[in-house]
Formats: structure tokens, C-alpha cells, sequence
């Protein structure tokens, strides 16, 4: 699997606020709700941050305890959890990204309106959700990084950088804490 990249995060926070902006300006054009997330979307957020979190510690651990010179208590680490927590922080980055974009396209609508709203709640509420989706984003990128295992010692294929790489593997990417080997 390969890591995430910020470029492609970008690219895709961007789209998604010029498509938050152009929703929002074609809502109040018609009259209709501005279409933000609810309040307790950030609960949501949270409990998918708090899990990825634990998840990721929990890795952590386990590529700590498996250094050469640690004296930690040797543990067995599932590879499908591992597995699992990379494909959660991956997933947790991306969907904080979309958050992220599309909130911040419906705020920047809304600062042009800001001083004619006597309610600026909507406002506030577009500006938590894409603090929000920033935190999912950063999680999913510090728990994506947790899942990376340095290369072993007297690994063949760094050794002879002939031939092919082995699966999985390509120029400049190590290899994540669940080897299927």
C-alpha cells in the first residue's frame, strides 16, 4: 500500500471547496438551508479520531517494542488489525480532507455575507467542521507514519538494488508494520 500523498490531499481539499462554494452560492440563491454538517458531526469526528488514535498507539507500541535493542516484553501484532489501522488513518485523512474543502468553501461564501447576518451561526458551525476535518487529517497522517517500520537489518532486498523490487515495494517507501511475509 502507498502512503498518502499531500499533493493529491491538496488537490482534492481544493476541488471540494470550489464545489462547497458553488453549492452554497447556488442554496442562497434559491433560498434554500446552506448545506453545512450538523453540530454533532463533530462528535462523529471525535469518536473516529479517538478510535484511529488508539489503534494507532497501539501499533506504535508494538514497532517500538520490536527494536534491537529493546528490552520491552516481545508481543505479537495482529497484521490484519495493523493492516486494518493503516486503511483507517488513510481512510480518516481523506474523509478529512473532503470535510476540510467543502467547509471551507461554504465559509468563504459566508465571510462576503458576514456583516449583513445578524445570525452568524451557520458561519461558525462551517469554520468548526473544517477545524474538524483538519484534525482528522492530521491524525490520519501521524497514524499512517505509526504503521511505518524501519527496514531490517540483512534485508535482501536492500541489499541488491538489481532487478526488480519486491512486491509492494518502490523507490523511496518502506514498508508498513503489517508485512505479509
Amino acid at each position: 500500500m502507498k502512503p498518502i500523498n499531500p499533493l493529491r490531499l491538496l488537490l482534492i481539499c481544493v476541488i471540494l471547496a470550489v464545489a462547497g462554494w458553488s453549492a452554497t452560492v447556488v442554496t442562497s440563491r434559491y433560498s434554500m438551508a446552506t448545506p453545512v454538517l450538523p453540530l454533532t458531526a463533530l462528535a462523529t469526528m471525535g469518536v473516529i479520531v479517538a478510535i484511529t488514535l488508539v489503534l494507532g498507539i497501539r501499533v506504535l507500541r508494538w514497532r517500538n517494542s520490536h527494536k534491537p535493542n529493546s528490552t520491552a516484553k516481545k508481543t505479537h501484532l495482529d497484521p490484519l488489525l495493523a493492516a486494518r489501522t493503516l486503511v483507517l488513518a488513510q481512510a480518516c485523512a481523506y474523509a478529512g480532507t473532503v470535510l476540510l474543502g467543502w467547509h471551507v468553501g461554504i465559509f468563504l461564501d459566508q465571510l462576503r455575507v458576514w456583516s449583513l447576518r445578524s445570525d452568524q451561526s451557520i458561519t461558525w458551525l462551517a469554520l468548526a467542521m473544517a477545524g474538524g476535518g483538519l484534525v482528522m487529517i492530521v491524525v490520519g497522517l501521524v497514524v499512517e507514519r505509526f504503521c511505518r517500520i524501519p527496514p531490517e537489518d540483512g534485508d535482501p532486498n536492500l541489499d541488491s538494488k538489481k532487478g526488480r523490487p519486491a512486491r509492494g515495494e518502490a523507490a523511496g517507501e518502506g514498508e508498513y508494520a503489517y508485512r505479509g511475509d
